[in-house]
């Protein structure tokens, strides 16, 4: 169901979101297949895809990635394609009837992480997640620099 890549096979990473895991709890990820045009894969392989703003919906029981910026291919004529579309998510029946009962239950939201290509094919990375409030954030912040300041002491003693 959830198939993730072998230890042995390349995985050559395209974009991330680093944003992702500050302004979100990260509770669950699945890897999801995405459909694409011809002059997107491209523009994908030149490092031109974008993932800060992205978000996926769930429509008419099917799972697309949204808000998701591939810039146009630059040596494509005038069939490039538009940025912004809406992409098809792949992904099983019951994983999507799955999520889109944990979204509308509980209010999360699924954010790609990072996109990546295995074995020629375009993959994606999706978080269910919630938002942090602002005092989260302070709290990773500040946890984190405690643990910083442990490891500096562990060196130097």
């Amino acid at each position: 169901m959830n198939k993730k890549p072998a230890s042995g096979e390349a995985q050559k990473i395209i974009a991330t979101n680093r944003k992702a895991r500050h302004l979100y709890h990260i509770l669950e990820t699945f890897q999801a297949g995405i459909v694409l045009k011809g002059t997107e894969v491209k523009a994908i392989r030149e490092g031109r895809a974008n993932l800060q703003e992205g978000y996926a919906a769930i429509q008419n029981g099917e799972l697309y990635l949204m808000d998701c910026h591939i810039s146009p291919y630059s040596h494509a004529s005038f069939d490039n394609h538009d940025p912004l579309r809406p992409r098809k998510l792949l992904m099983h029946k019951r994983e999507i009837a799955r999520l889109f009962g944990k979204i509308q239950a509980k209010g999360f939201t699924l954010i790609p992480l990072k996109m990546y290509f295995v074995r020629g094919k375009v993959k994606v990375d999706l978080a269910l997640a919630r938002g942090k409030k602002m005092w989260d954030k302070r709290e990773d912040v500040k946890r984190r620099d405690i643990e910083r300041d442990l490891r500096q002491n562990q060196k130097y003693t």
